[in-house]
């Protein structure tokens, strides 16, 4: 049985794989638009170019996938091959309205973008956070002084005395009525070999230094992991003495200050960044829009086909009904939107094949009770003249034997003629019933019809056979045999309805019907014509209107040019004559099948 799948062409990429690549490319999108902006904002010149090279890799790839589809598209359009310019036009369809659904998006897109951009820049973010930076150390200039003026205060010594007589409490509470951010003051005295010790502490003794600083007198050098939040001044109230005072500058100071500085930083990268931000993100954009267009479009082929192969296999199906292949099965995927028109058609085409085969069987069956009717006629139609010469001789040789002489040459003469008869039609029925297929060769159809015809110029003498309409150049791939057979055949007949004398053309045209060129061949003659109850009736077995025809010339002469892929007709009018048409394919690669006469296009 034969079978038609619909299936989706194996170039195109599956919905799972589509959907793979579309949530890589989403990750690959955040993740390089992420650290692009991060690395461009960090140092004003965005790098990556391994990563850009994989992330554009991906429409590459889509385009490749595309190209190869549209080529293949491409190529079913020019090869005409059913369903083609369907699938073409469906996936314009298709393209199109994405292409318009894209279009509202992008512009939104880019003038939301654009807004956010302006905005972002004409609020001049760099400048205010510039301003803030500058007023945040002309207050920490400020507050620095006003340490300095502190640390020289009365207030300090008066603590170390007072942690020296150890009262730590009064120590402490001196510190903190003098300024809440003193928070400890480390006392160093030098012993007469010059080297430096701790005398007391006062206040927070977990803030004091571990080490002498040295006398210079000023701000020691912050060390952020010595000093913590905490800034420290060396004062020298005499040569032998060193005060270390130490002020709290707040929780998380470095962090804030650093936040600062990385936001300004920022804000100048954003600054230099703008020239070339919106080509950026225009790229960004696209770069990740295009492949999401791209698979767009694939899946548009893909729909594309889906819609497209069951109606093609529908129509390959019908097709090779029409020829007479009724074993013709279309599978399809269950579940399918067409699944119902295709369940319908298989259904009726097991119907038409039942059917067929039930037509096939009855007509078996009635030409094989025709045939023998017909074979019974024929033969019985010899027999009484044999069986009335046989019972003449045997009753002239009964009744007087001397005078047999006189009839036996008649009789058997009789017999022999009526045996003769049976065995051409017999002949004839075996020709119908067993003629070999064609051996095609090219041929000359004009040296054809002459050879043929000059077989009975001699024997006609009245007739004039006339070729002057036959093109000397035109072939065609025919049995040269078979053909021959064929024109003998029609010869004859038209010799017979002229009665012998008349006018006999031949004419060769070459024509086109669908897609197959013929070469039409026209006999004609100037005789009596067909009577109207006659017409139906040529081509059938044994029918004949000749008092001594088997009635299967033209059955085989139908046969033959069938055999040969063409058709034959005829078209007559009583009074005037008959003209037979044979078309006979030319262009052999295509399947010729029988068409009627009119329906075609005609060249001389």
């Amino acid at each position: 049985m034969g079978s038609i799948r619909t299936r989706f062409d194996s170039s195109f990429l599956g919905v799972p794989s589509l959907l793979f690549i579309y949530f890589l490319l989403g990750f690959l999108g955040l993740a390089y638009s992420s650290a692009y902006f991060s690395d461009a904002l960090s140092s004003a010149r965005p790098s990556g170019s391994i990563a850009i090279a994989a992330f554009l890799s991906i429409p590459l790839i889509l385009i490749a996938f595309l190209a190869t589809a549209v080529g293949r598209l491409i190529r079913d359009i020019r090869s005409k091959r059913p369903g083609g310019r369907l699938r073409a036009r469906l996936l314009v369809y298709f393209v199109s309205t994405a292409f318009l659904a894209s279009v509202p998006a992008t512009v939104i897109t880019a003038r939301f973008i654009g807004g956010v951009m302006d905005s972002w820049y004409s609020a001049d973010i760099s400048g205010a956070l510039q301003d803030a930076r500058d007023f945040a150390l002309d207050a920490y200039r400020y507050r620095l002084k006003v340490l300095e003026r502190t640390a020289t205060s009365r207030s300090i010594e008066r603590s170390i005395r007072l942690a020296v007589s150890g009262d730590a409490a009064a120590s402490a509470a001196v510190l903190a009525a003098e300024d809440t951010a003193l928070v400890a003051v480390q006392a160093f005295e030098r012993r007469a070999d010059g080297t430096w010790v701790g005398l007391a502490v006062a206040g927070d003794a977990g803030r004091t230094l571990g080490a002498f600083p040295g006398a210079k007198q000023g701000f020691l050098p912050r060390d952020p992991e010595r000093d913590g939040n905490s800034i420290r001044y060396v004062l020298a109230p005499g040569p032998t003495a060193i005060r270390v005072v130490t002020f709290d500058l707040g929780t998380d100071f470095d962090a804030r200050v650093a936040r600062i500085e990385r936001a300004v930083g920022m804000a100048d990268s954003a600054r230099a960044l703008r020239p070339r931000l919106s080509a950026t993100l225009a790229i960004l954009y696209f770069a990740f829009s295009l492949p999401t267009i791209l698979m767009a479009v694939i899946i548009a082929f893909s729909m594309a086909t889906a819609v497209t192969q069951p109606i093609v296999s529908l129509a390959d199906a019908t097709k090779r009904v029409a020829e007479g292949d009724f074993s013709v099965r279309i599978f399809a995927r269950p579940n399918d939107e067409l699944g119902i028109l295709v369940a319908a058609f298989n259904a009726m085409v097991r119907d038409l094949e039942a059917s067929r085969a039930s037509i096939l069987q009855v007509e078996k069956v009635n030409v094989w009770k025709e045939i023998a009717q017909r074979l019974a006629h024929e033969i019985k139609n010899p027999l009484t003249p044999i069986k009335l010469s046989a019972e003449r001789v045997l009753k002239r040789w009964k009744n007087d034997p001397a005078t047999l002489g006189e009839i036996i040459e008649e009789s058997m003469m009789a017999v022999i003629q009526e045996v003769d008869g049976l065995s051409v039609m017999l002949v004839d029925f075996r020709d119908f019933a067993r003629l070999p297929l064609p051996n095609l060769s090219w041929t000359p159809l004009r040296e054809l019809v002459e050879e043929t015809a000059a077989l009975y110029r001699s024997s006609y003498p009245s007739v004039e056979f006339r070729y002057e309409a036959m093109d000397p150049a035109l072939s065609a791939m025919i049995d040269r045999r078979h053909i021959s057979r064929v024109l003998s055949n029609l010869i004859v007949n038209a010799v017979d309805a002229m009665n012998g004398s008349g006018i006999l053309e031949f004419r060769s045209d070459l024509v086109k019907k669908r897609d197959c060129r013929y070469c039409r061949l026209s006999v004609r003659d100037n005789g009596a014509g067909i009577p109207e109850p006659d017409r139906a009736l040529i081509f059938t077995p044994y029918f004949t209107t000749k008092a001594s025809g088997t009635g299967l010339g033209l059955s085989i002469v139908e046969r033959i040019v069938v055999d040969h892929g063409g058709t034959i007709w005829f078209d007559t009018a009583e009074g005037i004559g008959t003209t037979f048409y044979i078309d006979l394919p030319i262009d052999r690669s295509e399947t010729a099948s029988p068409s009627s006469g009119g329906e075609d296009a005609h060249h001389s």
